[in-house]
């Protein structure tokens, strides 16, 4: 009887806590927090979260419903960007040591400590086989040598992962070995040709993962034809990736092409970033649904450089009558710059008069103003605008809820476009010394 109810004592503790994942971010003063998610292919379950210690150490307790698989640690914002990925076996505790600059290490877990022992052997020699390349060598007794040794080491390191979720991993990132000695022109073929040889898209634990995405970038960013265009080698390296995930479910698709997307914008390669909107992005949008998605590729392409801008009503003042005509009717310039702005907001209150005070150091004809103020009243705008008689202003009512900041994608101010005299977009500055820049160059 003593013995049942000690066991029933203890049940609930044994229920409630089961393993642990602890470590310590640093340098200590750049991390306020961490939060554990578990990860499935189509979404993230939040776990637990912990404020950090002021030696930037955490612990965080996992209970009986903590299901084994792929979790994702948080470290700072956005979470997107800052996190990586832990196996969690269901079997043991996970301890671990973070710093930006040298990454993650892990003191305890066998599983992961096994992932991070596999992947630093294959990048060492994968370094070899670039110090052998680079130093043109002719000794193909070395080459076939590290070849060798790169066989052995992805055999060895899948007998070892057997029945782990890291074996996952390690038989997915399995990379082209030749048999026999290439020169490296032939290599570097084969190599791109037989890349996703071992990726299984349809694996949840791999969907589960940063790893695809990964994968995706390393190799649309890494592998390089000399003979096309950065832009047509990108496409080409689409195509290929594309091709490989051809039987993955329309949401896998969906969230990597979305990133790789995104990437494209952030560098500022709309040619690219349209391509996959309008070659894959757009038609999985649609079957899924997602008007969401599908609205900011279309944005996005509206506001591409070389587009038509969205076209809006003006008022054209005189002093004795005033007329409303289409941006895309107006024969004033050589160019315009559309401006938004906001009489509440101090940036544009710094801006806007050295935009007035640029635009009539230009030749007449050069270069024409339309300023957009996004207001939530009039009276402070309407004050305001006589200080700039040299631009054509626009009331933009309804500050954020404006129509016209909503055809250009407007999220803050001031928000700068440059259009020809046609109406294009040629540019869109990050700020006023950029568009000074660019007209610096005409």
């Amino acid at each position: 009887m003593k013995r049942t109810l000690l066991i029933l004592l203890f049940l609930p503790s044994l229920l409630l806590a089961q393993h642990t994942i602890k470590g310590v971010f640093s340098p200590a003063e750049e991390f306020k927090a961490t939060i554990l998610y578990k990860v499935t292919p189509t979404i993230s379950k939040y776990v637990a979260s912990y404020e950090l210690e002021e030696d930037g150490s955490f612990v965080l307790k996992l209970d009986s419903t903590a299901t084994k698989g792929m979790y994702r640690l948080v470290y700072a914002l956005p979470q997107e960007d800052y996190n990586f990925d832990i196996i969690y076996n269901g079997k043991e505790d996970i301890e671990l040591t973070f710093n930006p600059e040298t990454g993650v290490s892990f003191i305890k877990s066998t599983e992961n400590k096994l992932l991070a022992s596999y992947t630093n052997s294959m990048s060492l020699i994968t370094q070899s086989l670039s110090n052998y390349f680079s130093s043109q060598s002719k000794d193909t007794t070395a080459l076939k040598a590290i070849f060798k040794t790169q066989r052995e080491t992805q055999v060895n390191f899948e007998k070892a992962a057997e029945n782990t979720i890291a074996q996952h991993f390690i038989k997915a990132n399995k990379p082209y070995i030749p048999k026999h000695a290439e020169n490296v022109k032939t290599y570097i073929s084969n190599l791109r040709k037989h890349y996703f040889d071992y990726i299984d898209f349809s694996n949840t634990i791999l969907q589960s993962s940063n790893f695809l995405d990964e994968k995706m970038l390393n190799y649309v960013f890494g592998m390089s034809d000399n003979t096309k265009s950065e832009v047509e080698n990108y496409k080409q390296n689409i195509r290929e990736f594309c091709k490989a995930m051809n039987k993955v479910p329309l949401k896998t698709k969906r969230i990597l092409l979305f990133d790789l997307w995104q990437q494209m914008v952030d560098l500022g390669l709309e040619p690219v970033a349209n391509f996959i909107s309008e070659d894959y992005l757009m038609d999985i949008a649609v079957k899924l649904n997602d008007q969401e998605l599908l609205q900011s590729l279309i944005l996005y392409k509206n506001l591409s450089n070389g587009s038509i801008a969205p076209d809006f009503t003006i008022e054209l003042k005189t002093e004795t009558k005033t007329t409303k005509q289409k941006l895309s009717e107006l024969k004033l310039a050589e160019h315009y710059v559309i401006v938004f702005w906001s009489s509440t907001c101090s940036h544009c209150l710094d801006e806007v008069p050295q935009l007035h005070k640029f635009v009539k150091t230009l030749e007449k004809g050069k270069v024409k103003v339309i300023a957009v103020g996004l207001e939530d009243q009039i009276y402070g705008w309407k004050t305001l605008t006589y200080e700039y008689p040299e631009f054509i202003h626009v009331y933009g009512e309804g500050k954020w809820d404006n129509p016209i900041g909503d055809d250009y994608g407007v999220t803050a101010t001031p928000t700068y476009f440059v259009l020809d005299q046609d109406k294009k977009i040629e540019s869109k500055p990050e700020n006023f010394e950029a568009l000074k820049s660019f007209f610096s160059k005409e």
